[in-house]
């Protein structure tokens, strides 16, 4: 299955080979393939699963409500979780050595780094500097797949000498 994916991706590198290693490229389609899967969870969990009406909570520790966008948001971050974790260990980083557990604690730290540095960026960008919503999305993005690139390369899945 590995053989047959890393085919497909490599079918499509040529044209930016001049940019891009391979390595590289073969990240930003796994990226991009988990944040197009993460689009369309959201899209169906918030539309087709919860008929976007918000989620009551009746049970004593966590009584209150979680509104339709977020209780989709949290759908769609458990699923990309894994898409995403598999893609990288299997598909992008399989020459790290470090233990399959430590590679998924490591990984979730930098994901809920990402969620909480997305955030924040977007509140300060919106609210602070008056940014418009989309293009400090788009700016945003950009920065924290960056982020993500090096941290997932250097700490989720380093190779360890």
């Amino acid at each position: 299955m590995r053989k047959a994916l890393l085919k497909i991706i490599d079918f499509f590198y040529t044209p930016f080979s001049r940019w891009l290693s391979l390595h590289t490229f073969r990240y930003i389609v796994s990226g991009g393939t988990t944040a197009a899967t993460g689009i369309l969870v959201y899209y169906i969990a918030y539309n087709w699963i919860l008929h976007q009406e918000d989620v009551r909570l009746n049970f004593p520790p966590l009584p209150g409500l979680i509104t339709a966008p977020i209780a989709a948001f949290i759908i769609e971050s458990c699923i990309t979780f894994f898409i995403g974790f598999m893609l990288n260990k299997y598909l992008i980083f399989t020459k790290s050595n470090l233990k399959g557990r430590i590679q998924l604690f490591r990984y979730g730290s930098v994901v809920a780094t990402n969620i909480l540095l997305n955030y924040a960026m977007l509140k300060v960008l919106v609210e602070a500097f008056g940014f418009y919503p989309t293009i400090s999305k788009i700016i945003i993005t950009v920065i924290l797949a960056v982020f993500s690139y090096f941290s997932q390369k250097h700490f989720s899945f380093k190779v360890r000498k």
